[in-house]
């Protein structure tokens, strides 16, 4: 009887992930000080301006990056499931750019009523 077992059919199956509980518990401690950051962050919104938005927009990419990496197990995952997450971000990036060109090139139109 014939096998199908050679390395083409291995790319189809699934191997699990076992990752450190230790792993966990650091990338939990590293989300509770950003998020502590956060909230610091926060408490000097009129020191900082109007970097205050871009800061917490910042801290919050790099606490999102965190878990999809480790939570959602994409550091260990393959380069395609990588790309369809990036390519997710791309058109989200490029959704709030024309959102804000489009506000931006806005004529403010005086009613003479």
């Amino acid at each position: 009887m014939a096998s199908n077992h050679n390395e083409k059919n291995d790319l189809n199956v699934l191997h699990p992930h076992i990752s450190p509980t230790s792993m966990y518990l650091k990338v939990a401690a590293a989300l509770f000080a950003l998020t502590i950051l956060t909230v610091v962050a926060h408490q000097f919104h009129e020191a900082l301006g109007s970097f205050a938005g871009p800061i917490a927009f910042a801290i919050a990419a790099v606490k999102a990056c965190l878990v999809l990496l480790y939570f959602m197990h994409l550091k260990d995952d393959n380069n395609m499931n990588r790309a369809i997450f990036a390519s997710g971000f791309f058109f989200l990036v490029v959704l709030l750019l024309f959102s804000v060109i489009d506000i931006a090139t806005r004529v403010l139109e005086v009613s003479p009523l």
